[in-house]
């Protein structure tokens, strides 16, 4: 089976808030990529969840976007530390401000 994701992806640990409404849980990024974000968090939301989120960026810029939950896997709270992958993979929609910030910081990512 063809791997499905985009395989461009980059580790880098990011504070982000994110929530359904409003960005009130806190949480970290695993992994970023051009169309999305893998989030660390022991109660990742449902597959088709809508979700805003705001991302810290390391000079302390802020990304305001929002996504969609495409994955996620649960894991027992006293099992986080050893489980691969506990967490969302999340797919962004838009971009409500800190677009090109996020761009050049994947870019530079890269090199």
């Amino acid at each position: 089976m063809a791997e499905k994701r985009d395989l461009k992806r980059k580790k880098k640990r990011l504070k982000l808030r994110f929530g359904v409404d409003c960005p009130k849980r806190i949480a970290f990024t695993e992994d970023l990529s051009d169309c999305g974000v893998f989030v660390i968090t022991g109660q990742p939301e449902r597959p088709g969840t809508k979700l805003l989120m705001q991302i810290t960026l390391p000079d302390e810029g802020e990304v305001i976007a929002h996504g969609r939950v495409q994955w996620a896997k649960k894991v027992p709270p006293n099992m986080i530390r050893v489980a691969q992958k506990c967490g969302m993979g999340v797919r962004f929609l838009s971009f409500e401000s800190g677009e090109e910030s996020y761009r050049k910081l994947i870019d530079e990512l890269r090199h």
